[in-house]
């Protein structure tokens, strides 16, 4: 179970209460204005104290949360999306929902890794971890993008790529490398959002873009929390620990100049108010899309190797003799 749902499950349960004290009064024609205020005021504390400062692993498990909006939902609020369907090699993936679409009037190609909302469907596109078929539909539609002059909008949500025997023997790390390649050599402008968890290779394969942006409560990572507990402290359950020292939040990933923007979500999550946080983050990504336009592709890749040479490069400080007089 979540954390983040269990520690909700008292608010929820606190927020009907409210709700219900709101219809007596309106069909009893009843005052309780004054517990309906009480209640109200207890809810908001408890919101601020559950949600107002969150750490790296809470952070990790509001990323997760089963009723975040998924890439499906984003896509639904395009203007218009035709959905291309396989690989061409193997089969489809449901992993990876992608087409054509129209972003404020604009032509675009979109990509977005889709995770499910219970067992059944979680099943169905195998947890959001993609194949090497849904990777090479993936970059399929990059070079298509790129072929037809149409921007590229990703979105990301994934802890990472399928790691089973079947998708290693179909090459998954070539289909990866694939993705890579295509967009580093895109011709096209391209934004990416990570709208839920951003893990290891099997986001980076839509996340390298001209533009990254990242909701709040995202989390963009080289390794899950778990698999860096136990590789770094042979204990899985080290994970919150992990979390801390993976900087994976959002905040850092501004710091660290991988992200672009991080978008707010309400308090609570984006959950908690999904149309508004759908609204924000599209147009969020037509605004970068629009300062991308007037680019020629020689300056977008030239800018795109720029920014992702410069990430990670590290400076050696000089000692206090060598720095000279002040």
């Amino acid at each position: 179970m979540n954390p983040i749902v269990d520690r909700e499950k008292g608010l929820i349960e606190l927020g009907r209460r409210i709700e219900e004290l709101k219809t007596l009064s309106a069909t009893q024609n009843v005052d309780l204005s004054t517990q309906i205020a009480a209640l109200e005021a207890e809810y908001a504390k408890i919101q601020q104290e559950i949600f107002g400062s969150l750490t790296p692993w809470q952070r990790v498990n509001m990323a997760r949360h089963p009723k975040r909006p998924t890439a499906a939902e984003y896509i639904a609020k395009l203007d218009a999306f035709d959905e291309l369907h396989g690989d061409r090699f193997f089969r489809d993936d449901p992993a990876v929902i992608a087409g054509f679409a129209k972003l404020r009037g604009r032509r675009v190609v979109v990509v977005g890794q889709q995770r499910g909302r219970d067992t059944k469907e979680n099943v169905r596109v195998n947890f959001g971890m993609v194949t090497p078929e849904g990777y090479r539909k993936v970059r399929r539609l990059f070079e298509l993008a790129s072929h037809l002059g149409l921007p590229i909008v990703t979105f990301v949500d994934t802890k990472g790529a399928d790691p089973g025997i079947g998708s290693e023997e179909r090459a998954q790390s070539e289909a990866i490398a694939s993705c890579l390649y295509a967009l580093a050599e895109s011709r096209v402008p391209s934004v990416s959002t990570i709208v839920g968890e951003g893990g290891s290779g099997g986001a980076l394969a839509l996340g390298l873009t001209d533009r990254i942006i990242m909701l709040q409560h995202s989390i963009y990572s080289v390794a899950g929390p778990e698999a860096a507990a136990a590789i770094l402290f042979s204990d899985a359950t080290k994970a919150p620990e992990a979390a801390a020292s993976l900087r994976l939040t959002s905040d850092d990933a501004v710091l660290l100049g991988i992200a672009d923007e991080v978008i707010g979500e309400p308090l609570g999550g984006a959950h908690r108010d999904k149309d508004a946080t759908i609204e924000l983050v599209l147009n969020a990504i037509e605004r970068h899309l629009a300062e991308l336009a007037p680019w020629t592709p020689e300056r977008l890749q030239e800018a795109r190797y720029r920014k992702y040479r410069q990430i990670g490069a590290w400076r050696a400080r000089t000692a206090p003799s060598e720095q000279g007089p002040r």
